[in-house]
């Protein structure tokens, strides 16, 4: 499999699932400005929607969106727990939590990366986030994942869209459960070995 992906975006969720399942895959990562991959190729050809993640399978299929993606990562190893069985109740919880961050804080945060949005809009943003973030540190009041007491695909992608949260002035710390959930993950070696990665990739042109 081949993960095409940009730093500091929400390709990371897929990126550390693939190493917590210890799935083979190859690391390509996109310039998101100019839409070429690190082998050369224009990124359109594989995700006609211009955005990252972007997992092509060996058969040369293509998978995007990243809920899809890391669920389909997920049910590659079921033994592994990351996500509950398909047609269960507990996978329909995964899927809220999923449609959750996409919509809610992901879509939520998205305007505060365009530098030209005026101050007052973005407090609106902020505001808005600030409450969903209540919601979540709600949950990890009672347990140490959005599941359970079991990291899974839905952790993987809530501490990739939290990352951010220090570009929009929203201080984590505010809230003591989401600091010691970010703290966990990060102490992951998938979390760990995902960052380092990525971190070292070399720019594309």
């Amino acid at each position: 499999m081949k993960l095409y992906f940009a730093p500091d975006t929400c390709s990371l969720s897929p990126h550390i699932v693939l190493r917590e399942l210890d799935l083979p895959f190859e690391l390509i990562r996109v310039n998101n400005r100019t839409k070429r991959s690190a082998d050369g190729g224009d990124f359109y050809r594989i995700n006609p929607k211009g955005y990252v993640a972007a997992l092509m399978l060996d058969d040369g299929q293509v998978i995007t969106e990243g809920t899809a993606i890391v669920q389909y990562l997920a049910d590659l190893r079921p033994e592994a727990g990351l996500a509950p069985p398909n047609a269960t109740f507990e996978r329909v919880r995964l899927q809220e939590w999923l449609n959750f961050i996409t919509g809610e804080i992901h879509a939520g945060s998205s305007p505060l990366f365009n530098s030209t949005l005026p101050e007052e809009v973005k407090m609106l943003f902020r505001d808005k986030l600030r409450r969903r973030l209540d919601f979540v540190a709600q949950t990890l009041d009672e347990q140490s994942f959005l599941l359970g007491e079991a990291f899974s695909v839905a952790d993987a992608y809530l501490f990739t869209v939290l990352r951010w949260m220090d570009q929009f002035s929203i201080d984590l710390k505010y809230w003591p459960a989401i600091t010691r959930y970010m703290s966990l993950i990060s102490q992951r070696r998938s979390v760990q070995a995902a960052l380092a990665a990525e971190a070292t990739s070399q720019a594309v042109a």
